[in-house]
């Protein structure tokens, strides 16, 4: 088994600090342990250029124009059985850069369209994707703050988790947390979420779990969230009811006070986005997602040659010019 360590704080700081006691003690249960501080490597911003889910609709395989440690970054965590990320909190939710690289894992990553894409390779007699990207995968997130400005983070990084559809151990966060290695109690915590992570995992190898199939594989571990689901508990309500959408699955449904505490049901009335089949997580929520880039896609294609459409943008683009950087135009 392995369990790789990702740390996105400062070097040898509270961060890299507390993923090495997670994985000192994965080690001490036996497995091999890896240790990643993301600031030494080349991650750049997702461009939005949508060559990644073209590439996917299309069949031509996994493409990005970025050309960094993405996809070396990308490789480490599916080589590997548990991740673990601990992550800075500056402003409430997850770092800036943890936001780069949830959005790098985005539509190129995303398990369905990846699925989707995998047999029109094979249909057009070329060798499918690598198994290996369709193994589940256990993984646990922490943050680490300064202050109790924090509670956005547990949504932030579970989203990470959504495209590829792994499967979340632990979540969570440790406020005012300057002097944390000298907090005993948060240093047993992490150790308990190394254990926990190495228990998922083993889970995992033991049933040899792949993501099509493992829809009803439940391997979490931390508190009971308001959403039955993905235990999230960030959820946007619309002005004057009832009505919300789970901010990080994407389920549709009621908020209702029941005993006291907000429940959320889900509300079938709502049509398919109040089914458990629309959770972003699972492949029938893909397949409906897919569905919907693949025609949006298409009619986006078709638009450039659409002669109003290029009166439009050539109309616009002409309004002004970009004030060029500072450091770049030296």
């Amino acid at each position: 088994m392995k369990i790789l360590g990702i740390s996105l704080g400062t070097k040898n700081g509270n961060n890299d600090t507390m993923c090495r006691v997670a994985l000192e003690e994965a080690k001490k249960l036996g497995a091999e342990i890896e240790f990643i501080h993301l600031f030494d490597w080349d991650i750049k911003y997702c461009t939005g250029c949508v060559a990644c889910s073209r590439a996917l609709v299309m069949g031509k395989g996994m493409v990005c124009t970025q050309k960094d440690d993405y996809k070396a970054l990308y490789e480490k965590m599916i080589d590997a059985d548990g991740v673990l990320f601990v992550d800075p909190i500056y402003e409430s939710g997850g770092s800036g850069l943890f936001h780069v690289i949830t959005d790098r894992m985005g539509p190129g990553h995303d398990t369905g369209m990846m699925l989707m894409t995998s047999e029109k390779m094979k249909a057009a007699g070329k060798e499918g994707l690598d198994p290996k990207y369709f193994r589940q995968k256990a993984v646990s997130f922490v943050a680490i703050g300064g202050s109790d400005w924090a509670v956005r983070c547990e949504t932030d990084h579970a989203m990470l988790a959504m495209s590829p559809g792994w499967k979340v151990v632990n979540n969570e966060f440790f406020s005012w947390c300057k002097d944390v290695i000298m907090q005993d109690d948060k240093i047993e915590r992490m150790k308990e979420i190394a254990r926990n992570l190495v228990e998922a995992a083993q889970y995992i190898i033991d049933n040899n779990i792949m993501i099509p199939g493992s829809e009803e594989v439940d391997l979490w571990k931390g508190d009971e969230g308001a959403c039955p689901h993905c235990h999230g508990n960030a959820f946007y309500i619309f002005p004057g009811t009832t009505h919300v959408v789970c901010e990080l699955c994407g389920l549709e449904g009621r908020l209702n006070i029941v005993d006291g505490a907000f429940k959320f049901t889900n509300d079938p009335s709502l049509g398919v986005n109040g089914t458990i089949e629309h959770a972003h997580d699972l492949l029938s929520g893909k397949k409906m997602h897919g569905d919907d880039i693949f025609e949006n896609e298409g009619r986006l294609m078709n638009l450039f040659k659409d002669p109003e459409f290029k009166a439009r943008k050539e109309h616009y683009t002409a309004v002004c010019d970009p004030t060029p950087s500072p450091s770049k135009d030296k």
